[in-house]
């Protein structure tokens, strides 16, 4: 048990996982969110979010992804102790591409990296994928595998349950509906913030976890970590047996050329598919709204890969928020000169999955331990790092178009 409170800023996967390891290891807890939780405009909101161990090339985020896998496997397992369904839904991971699979490729390396570290995907061709997947359009996608571990959670409802825990303990406190204007605190000291109700909650270290609106807060960072909108549709497929998880699990469509990926039907009936691309530049306040270019895009994928969605109801279309650093990695470290913060940012568009283990990458940070993985997450990296020499996270598309789509439809 220690004397010490800690104040979160943001309530999404990097706030509150942040705020329970925090509690577990004995401090005191002041979670502050300017919206309700989950936030209905954060990237941690919406009704799934890929779990995949797959990264290219890139071992240490595969092995922090196997780690964060058995977690949520053992959040399964304490939520139906308690009573309550399981989140994490284990359907396996389909991965796809319309070219042979090759040395440098996201499929390819990832395939590899997963061999090496033990594990046993199942390389498919293009009969064997249409045969025991049969909404993916015959012939267009000619090489890939299937990993059987690995599936999707129930995002929003998860962020819901990690609050309500939270709630239940003595030494956490939850606000909601007010924002952060400020730190408060001297320019080398952080002890605290100011809500724009002026109140001041003062904390012995501030974890600045705000996703999209962290530069906004802290504007120090306005060129490390920008706000970017993403397409989400959500799909009522008129043919709904195809698209269940036996024959249709968490995929992805030769996501690094194409940018898409999506998920098997839910238990509301809804095909969820996202693009994790460029995206465009947004506000984190401003009003958002998918594009008709991005629907456009939409209709020319479904058409290449799953004909069977072509006749689908839309019930949705969302921007989701990426906070992106230049490199795509995560920023999880304390300010090198400026004492009792620390930031838990930078998700990129692919930090969710990591949920039940970025708490204790973050809790390492506010006690001062030495990171786990060196320099990968750290601040000092934004500053010292020449341009052009920074890495990529391995299945971004980084066409701004859809030009990929159009060579190889």
């Amino acid at each position: 048990m220690t004397d010490s409170h800690v104040v979160v800023v943001g309530a999404g996967i990097f706030g509150l996982a942040t705020a329970m390891e925090l509690s577990d290891r004995g401090y005191g807890v002041t979670i502050i969110e300017s919206s309700v939780v989950p936030n209905p405009l954060a990237a941690s909101t919406d009704i799934s979010k890929v779990v995949r161990m797959e990264y290219g090339a890139d071992a240490q985020y595969t092995e922090l992804a196997e780690e964060a896998r058995l977690g949520w496997i053992a959040w399964n397992e304490e939520w139906m102790a308690g009573g309550l369904d399981p989140l994490y839904h284990e359907t396996g991971v389909l991965m796809c591409c319309m070219r042979p699979m090759a040395a440098g490729g996201f499929e390819n390396d990832s395939f590899e990296v997963l061999q090496q570290r033990g594990h046993k995907p199942l390389r498919l061709d293009a009969e064997a994928l249409r045969s025991r997947f049969p909404a993916w359009r015959t012939g267009r996608y000619v090489d890939g595998f299937y990993h059987s571990l690995g599936g999707y959670v129930e995002s929003g409802r998860v962020l819901t349950r990690l609050v309500d825990k939270l709630r239940a303990r003595r030494l956490v406190e939850v606000i909601e509906n007010v924002g952060v204007t400020d730190l408060a605190g001297k320019p080398d000291r952080v002890n605290g913030v100011i809500l724009e109700d002026g109140r001041e909650i003062p904390g012995d270290h501030v974890v600045l976890a705000a996703g999209a609106w962290t530069s906004k807060l802290y504007p120090e960072l306005k060129n490390e970590i920008r706000s970017t909108g993403h397409p989400v549709f959500h799909l009522e497929p008129a043919t709904p047996k195809l698209f269940e998880q036996d024959l249709f699990p968490t995929f992805t469509a030769d996501v690094a050329r194409t940018g898409f990926y999506g998920f098997p039907l839910n238990a509301d009936g809804v095909v969820k598919i996202g693009v994790h691309g460029v995206g465009v530049s947004v506000d984190a306040d401003a009003p958002r709204s998918v594009s008709s270019n991005a629907k456009s895009s939409l209709v020319q994928f479904l058409n290449i890969t799953f004909p069977d969605l072509l006749s689908s109801k839309l019930v949705l279309t969302r921007l989701c928020l990426y906070a992106d650093t230049p490199g795509e990695d995560f920023l999880i470290d304390t300010h090198p000169t400026r004492r009792g913060i620390t930031v838990a940012s930078g998700g990129s568009g692919h930090a969710f999955k990591f949920g039940p283990v970025l708490g204790s990458l973050v809790a390492d940070a506010v006690e001062g331990k030495p990171p786990r993985f060196g320099r990968k997450f750290s601040w000092i990296r934004f500053w010292d790092t020449p341009d052009g020499e920074w890495g990529s996270e391995a299945a971004r598309c980084r066409d701004s178009s859809s030009s990929r789509m159009k060579d190889e439809g």
